[in-house]
C-alpha cells in the first residue's frame, strides 16, 4: 500500500515509557505552501483516504486508516488557524508495545 498525503508516519516502540508512539511529521512541500493550499491538501487528502477506507478488504489496515483520518480530523481545525508548527514531530501514545493495525498498513508501505 502507498502511503499518500502531507505527513510522515512512522512507529516508535517507546522502552522508557513501555509504549507504543505514532510519529505524524508534515512533509517538507506541505511546510512550505502557502496556508490555503495546506488546508486544500489536508481536505483532499481525508477525501481520498475515506474513499480508501471504504474500499479497503483487511480489516487491520482499514482500523489504522480510519485511525489516521481521525487524527487529521482533529488537526484540521488547529491547521486552519495556524497554530501547529510544521516543522515538529507530533507524537500520540497509541498503547503498550504491542502488536497494532499501523503495523500491517506501514508494513512495505512507501511515502508518495
Amino acid at each position: 500500500m502507498e502511503i499518500q498525503g502531507p505527513f510522515t508516519i512512522a512507529i516508535n516502540d517507546n522502552s522508557e515509557t513501555g509504549l507504543r508512539e505514532l510519529h505524524l511529521g508534515f512533509k517538507p512541500g506541505f511546510q512550505q505552501a502557502e496556508l490555503t493550499d495546506r488546508i486544500s491538501t489536508v481536505k483532499e487528502h481525508l477525501a481520498t483516504l475515506n474513499k480508501d477506507i471504504a474500499a479497503e478488504t483487511d480489516p487491520n489496515n482499514q482500523q489504522g486508516m480510519i485511525t489516521i483520518a481521525q487524527i487529521t480530523q482533529e488537526l484540521l481545525p488547529h491547521l486552519e488557524s495556524n497554530e501547529i508548527p510544521l516543522e515538529e514531530t507530533i507524537v500520540i501514545e497509541i498503547g503498550p508495545s504491542q502488536s497494532s493495525p499501523f503495523d500491517d498498513l506501514l508494513r512495505g508501505a512507501t511515502l508518495k
